[in-house]
């Protein structure tokens, strides 16, 4: 158990039966009135993001989450195969546990699988990937009134906003978090 005057940013805390990942919190102290902790916490199952207050002598159960490095092998149907490093055993995960991930795996990548009690649930990828420009429009010289950007699909299938000099055959960097590009990489 964790008091809630110890939340920190990373903590993971089981609320209602689902984890959470606290990603902010501030302290209040009211005159003669006891304290609270204003935290923001990210549900490590569905992504989303509430407020909460708790006051500051309550306690939550903290949880330990384990990490391994694995490496993205290949795709069968709905589900994707993964190899972990160490012992070279592979794990089927099903669509839904990668969500977006999915858009910007590559074969023989290397990404993490979080596992709580033994089971996996999500896979961190890096925050950036390089990938390659399979399909956009030739950037026309001056045509900048659409913002200086213009689609391009990935080798991947994602299509991200890329810039207009950019073309078929470049390789291109793209955050995994905002699925927003970065920089031509060479």
């Amino acid at each position: 158990m964790i008091s809630s005057s110890e939340f920190r940013p990373g903590v993971i805390i089981q609320l209602n039966g689902d984890l959470y990942a606290v990603v902010e919190t501030h302290h209040h102290k009211r005159a003669q009135r006891q304290a609270f902790v204003r935290a923001k916490l990210r549900n490590l199952r569905t992504g989303a993001v509430l407020e909460r207050n708790f006051a500051s002598d309550d306690r939550v159960p903290q949880v330990y989450l384990d990490r391994k490095p694995m490496q993205y092998l290949y795709r069968t149907g709905d589900d994707y195969v993964l190899m972990d490093q160490a012992t070279f055993e592979q794990l089927t995960l099903p669509d839904a546990l990668l969500g977006d991930a999915a858009h910007y795996l590559k074969d023989n990548m290397d990404v993490t699988v979080v596992f709580y009690e033994g089971r996996p649930i999500a896979v961190e990828l890096p925050n950036a990937v390089d990938l390659e420009v399979v399909e956009t429009a030739p950037g026309v010289r001056g045509d900048t009134v659409s913002g200086g950007s213009k689609p391009a699909r990935l080798e991947t299938g994602v299509t991200v906003q890329v810039p207009l000099f950019v073309s078929v055959g470049d390789r291109v960097r793209v955050d995994t978090r905002t699925g927003a590009y970065l920089e031509r990489v060479k």
